[in-house]
């Protein structure tokens, strides 16, 4: 079965002539953390990539990433516009930014009908995460509800030793199904070795407890379902210039009200990310050790 991974990158644009420190190399050969994923993605099964990115920048993302990833797996591209709304809708005067990475997944509509994963640009989520969510996503479900996966990570893995982070703390059932992602801000391990969340109130967590670093597995089915969402979301702030609709809130609303299934899927790789400029040595060396013990070849791309 066809499996597709979705990458959210429209984000990216307004930094990109800039310079963005996590479009720049990690690999030792110029790979950004983008060539990771998609490598990972295609050695487990994954036979398509869907760029959501600006038109605006899609001249420098080739250049960047796109000609290169096009020689080695399908490539399409999807544009997250301000006016890709649903009918009945219009972009509120003075409005200059999208709607959120949940509305980049709705502009999917047409060019996605297969099931796919969807992930952030500038993550590296190691390859368990990509086996297990293509595994499900190409085995047969059942059911009327939308049977949906995210992966989830240790929190320990998920860490940065330069700040705090920020990450959903999951909730799951007895049989890992997920009940509850909890936004949990300032995360950060203290000086007695401990995990704590807040500022004013601080809270200890459990280092071992799961987190969503934002990798779902959606079924085909789900786009059309989200975008009802997303109608319900513009039909409440449709005039604001800043509101944005949220991919988990998305998927948190069909979960409550029984629209959806979403198993957890454990992943216990190490994730990485650029947090932080000082995170990027860590992020290098670490690709370079993954490198070493033959987890990847030195050149990705042949």
């Amino acid at each position: 079965m066809s499996a597709t991974l979705v990458i959210m990158a429209a984000g990216l644009g307004s930094r990109f002539k800039g310079g963005i420190k996590q479009l720049e190399p990690f690999g030792p050969n110029g790979e950004i953390i983008m060539d990771y994923s998609i490598f990972d993605a295609v050695r487990a099964g994954f036979d398509k990539v869907v760029f959501i990115i600006r038109r605006d920048i899609r001249e420098a993302f080739d250049e960047m990433i796109g000609n290169r990833i096009g020689a080695q797996v399908k490539v399409d591209y999807v544009y997250q516009e301000l006016d890709c709304l649903p009918a009945g809708f219009t972009v509120p005067d003075g409005r200059v930014k999208p709607w959120g990475h949940g509305h980049a997944v709705c502009c999917c509509k047409g060019i996605v009908n297969e099931p796919f994963a969807v992930i952030n640009a500038d993550d590296f989520y190691g390859r368990q995460a990509f086996e297990k969510l293509y595994e499900f996503l190409t085995t047969e479900q059942s059911g009327d509800k939308l049977k949906m996966a995210m992966a989830g990570f240790v929190l320990k893995n998920t860490l940065s030793d330069n700040g705090a982070v920020n990450r959903g703390v999951c909730m799951v059932d007895e049989n890992s199904m997920l009940v509850d992602v909890e936004e949990t801000y300032n995360i950060r391990r203290e000086a007695d070795g401990k995990v704590y969340s807040g500022k004013e109130e601080t809270k200890e967590l459990s280092e071992n407890s799961f987190v969503s670093m934002n990798m779902w597995g959606c079924p085909a089915g789900f786009i059309d379902k989200l975008n009802e969402r997303f109608e319900k979301f513009l039909a409440d702030n449709g005039s604001s210039l800043t509101a944005e609709f949220l991919l988990p809130e998305g998927i948190d609303y069909m979960i409550k009200h029984g629209e959806a299934d979403c198993k957890l899927l454990e992943s216990h790789d190490k994730w990485f990310g650029v947090t932080y400029a000082e995170d990027k040595p860590s992020v290098k060396t670490a690709i370079s050790e993954l490198i070493e013990s033959g987890a990847y070849p030195a050149k990705l791309w042949k």
